[in-house]
């Protein structure tokens, strides 16, 4: 049976993350003003571009919105059924689903963040299937594929696979930009699901034992700290422990660079972390992966950028975890934005979890 299919792209979806905000929410002049670019299009492109030869029938909106995406993916036969206002907004996208509901569409692709997964959900509820490919800077809820080759073998295999309820979240974007996660769910949608290839929704792990091990993690690392070294830390409250260990005040959802032992450079976006490079070539990338999505590359730290990454080595990437966390995360992810970067990570990374513990995880590639 023939799959139709609407698409729909939030041009404007993950500009704020290489360049610090957290976000791109009400944001969008400001993540301009310091320099973004635009980055969801290519994401779709990568999906879509997997399924030209594939006999769907696809229905989307009008530039920017979805046409010319399809266009440079190769698919020449679509059918425009919304155009959008410019700039687009939020009402575009709820206009455009239920044009897609009204034409009896089989799937809702979108390719955006949480808040275009908002928008989709307010007007679609759970009367459709719909699939995000990822292209926010958070990606809290479980709506969206693991990366764009992932959407698309997703998309291709709709009508065969189960859909599950993935929940969406409701993330207050302004909060998060000042340091504080306010999440709450929002709702459950009906996603199409392949293990491995459909992304979790992200656990938070506070119980006492999580606590202690923070510290065990914090204090192993602040005792193999290299002098002359640059360390840049990435967000969570693991790695929180670590700057609060040196006695220093950790960015939660931000980007921090340490040098001998003093903050050189706080909430850092891409630009600074690349210009510090040049400046302290030797340097270590300490992240931690999103609790049961399993991220470490690619969700709410798209300030470590594939050009951050490649400059300071991927030999020198350390990944921190606590137990408890690693016990709810049975497999690894990295969407960096550049895939073969991505295949370099290797098939498994060696995660601390303790003073002087270590576990080795697997790190899936869907493609």
């Amino acid at each position: 049976m023939r799959l139709t299919v609407g698409f729909l792209l939030n041009p404007v979806a993950g500009m704020g993350g290489a360049v610090g905000l957290k976000g791109t929410d009400g944001a969008v002049a400001e993540a301009i003003r310091r320099g973004a670019v635009p980055r969801s299009a290519d994401r779709a492109v990568q999906a879509l571009s997997l399924l030209r030869g594939d006999d769907i029938e696809w229905c989307t909106c009008a530039v920017p919105m979805g046409e010319n995406v399809l266009a440079m993916a190769g698919i020449d036969r679509f059918a425009v059924l919304y155009r959008p206002c410019n700039p687009t907004a939020a009402a575009d996208t709820k206009a455009a689903c239920r044009a897609f509901l009204d034409a009896g569409v089989d799937l809702i692709v979108f390719c955006g963040g949480d808040g275009t997964a908002r928008d989709v959900f307010d007007a679609v509820g759970r009367s459709i299937p719909v699939l995000g490919i990822p292209a926010g800077v958070k990606m809290y809820s479980a709506v969206f594929a693991v990366n764009p080759p992932a959407a698309a073998d997703l998309i291709r295999r709709a009508g065969e696979v189960p859909c599950r309820d993935s929940e969406v979240m409701d993330v207050d974007e302004e909060a998060y930009r000042s340091g504080r996660l306010a999440a709450r769910l929002y709702g459950y949608a009906r996603v199409p699901y392949i293990a491995e290839r459909t992304q979790g929704g992200k656990q938070v792990f506070e119980q006492q034992d999580e606590e202690r091990a923070k510290d065990d993690i914090a204090g192993f690392i602040g005792e193999i700290m290299l002098p002359e070294t640059l360390y840049i830390v990435g967000a969570g409250s693991t790695t929180a422990r670590i700057l609060e260990r040196l006695g220093l005040a950790p960015t939660l959802l931000g980007v921090d660079a340490v040098w001998n032992g003093e903050v050189v450079a706080r909430d850092a976006d891409e630009r600074t972390l690349l210009a510090l490079l040049d400046e302290y070539p030797r340097a270590k990338i300490v992240v931690s992966p999103i609790g049961a999505q399993g991220f470490v590359l690619g969700r709410g730290n798209q300030q470590i950028s594939p050009g951050v990454l490649r400059k300071a080595g991927l030999r020198n990437l350390v990944v921190v975890a606590t137990p408890g966390k690693l016990a709810a995360t049975p497999l690894l992810y990295v969407d960096s934005g550049d895939p073969v970067l991505d295949r370099e990570v290797g098939d498994s990374l060696q995660v601390i979890s303790g003073y002087r513990i270590a576990q080795r995880k697997r790190v899936v590639h869907p493609d």
